[in-house]
């Protein structure tokens, strides 16, 4: 068996980093994107966090699709991303929403009550529903899940359909993280509830989508 040299990765690290400095056209971006998201190391977090503002839509996927893979060690990064830079912020949601770190949740709120995408804020509404919390103690979570239970209820009036659908979605993955006994949780039914409901202005895919995740609900 041939052992791998101690310097091997990060040279191979730094020829990947040098392909996206060094592309010069969209293509060439996309493909040196990809290699980096491809090859997993946190030594890349930062380069794709700075593809988010390359304005290259293909690349961008690719280094989010990077981003969400590396999870945790990619999150502070996303952290530091100028908030005047709308385009780049707007794929960092969709990037904290993927990995589902709580530090990503005031970004996610914000994104889901703010946003001016429909596609950004459907989003933050899945990424709110499916935060980890189960690295922070136990006596913090319940104060996260609220967060996310207000922003969540919030939105339900959203005037995007699309963005109401991924409401519903992530209210019955917060519903996971609670009890049936817990306050929260008749607001929570509540507002599947009225997603559910027939009106004007609400089509039956939504309707259908939380009454879906109505019956999931577990019984009192």
């Amino acid at each position: 068996m041939t052992l791998t040299a101690p310097d091997a990765m990060p040279s191979d690290l730094e020829t990947l980093l040098q392909a996206v400095q060094d592309a010069d056209s969209s293509s060439a971006l996309l493909q040196a994107t990809r290699a980096l998201a491809a090859s997993g190391h946190p030594g890349g977090a930062g380069l794709l966090v700075e593809v988010l503002a390359y304005n290259n839509p293909g690349a961008a996927v690719a280094a989010v699709d990077g981003l969400i893979a590396l999870g945790e060690a990619a999150v502070e990064a996303l952290l530091q991303l100028d908030p005047e830079n709308y385009g780049a912020r707007a794929w960092a949601v969709r990037a904290l929403a993927g990995i589902g770190d709580v530090r990503g949740l005031e970004v996610l709120e914000e994104a889901l009550g703010t946003d001016v995408a429909a596609s950004v804020r459907r989003a933050a509404a899945r990424g709110l529903g499916s935060l980890k919390l189960s690295a922070l103690p136990a006596e913090q979570r319940p104060a996260v899940q609220q967060r996310c239970l207000a922003a969540l209820l919030a939105a339900t009036g959203d005037g995007e359909w699309v963005v109401r659908y991924a409401v519903a979605v992530g209210l019955e993955q917060l519903a996971r993280g609670l009890h049936p006994a817990d306050a929260a949780w008749h607001l929570l039914e509540q507002g599947l509830t009225e997603l559910s409901a027939a009106n004007d202005g609400n089509p039956p895919v939504v309707q259908l989508r939380a009454k879906v995740a109505l019956s999931r609900l577990p019984r009192r």
